[in-house]
């Protein structure tokens, strides 16, 4: 039931586009495996062969280390309504820190100059394959609404506490592989 494409169709960009939620999964060569769910509308489409989302401070930044280790990234995303459906986008990424030029051209181009609180990289990721499923075994969820948390958390930290945390919880992976997103 599975279909593989080179590239985008219109209907993935449509179907991308529709979506609350998304996956990111990242690894390096050894170590562990990261996924991580992604919302708050951040993933953009740029061409067929091309996305990107805008990455906001967390917890971790397993990503940005694997990128820097590996370069593998593959996005998921699911139908939780209507007709069922699984798009994963498998590709090659690069983390894009925020306050570089790449960063800043990208914000204003594909996210109308925009920056969200927290916000810390722009994840590119250039696809070399798209593949879908059937998605049958997804439950039907209703999407309610986005929480307000990580906005207002960012916004409490304000930009020096966000430079303080980046640099105690975003220095690293869990596997202590440089993320490259702290001075």
């Amino acid at each position: 039931m599975a279909k593989q494409f080179p590239a985008l169709l219109a209907e993935h960009r449509s179907f991308i586009a529709r979506q609350p939620v998304f996956f990111v999964a990242s690894a390096a060569a050894d170590g562990r495996v990261n996924l991580s769910p992604k919302g708050l509308d951040p993933l953009r489409v740029i061409d067929e062969r091309t996305v990107c989302y805008l990455d906001r401070t967390g917890s971790g930044a397993e990503v940005a280390a694997h990128l820097r280790a590996d370069g593998r990234l593959t996005l998921m995303l699911c139908a939780f309504s209507g007709p069922p459906l699984i798009l994963r986008l498998y590709g090659r990424g690069e983390s894009l820190p925020r306050g570089g030029a790449a960063y800043g051209q990208l914000l204003a181009e594909v996210f109308g100059g925009a920056e969200p609180p927290g916000a810390r990289q722009i994840v590119r990721l250039d696809i070399d394959l798209v593949q879908t499923s059937c998605g049958f075994g997804v439950p039907l969820m209703d999407f309610v609404g986005e929480r307000p948390s990580l906005d207002r958390w960012a916004q409490a930290q304000g930009e020096a506490g966000l430079s303080d945390y980046r640099r105690a919880k975003n220095a690293l992976s869990l596997d202590g592989l440089p993320t490259g997103l702290v001075d």
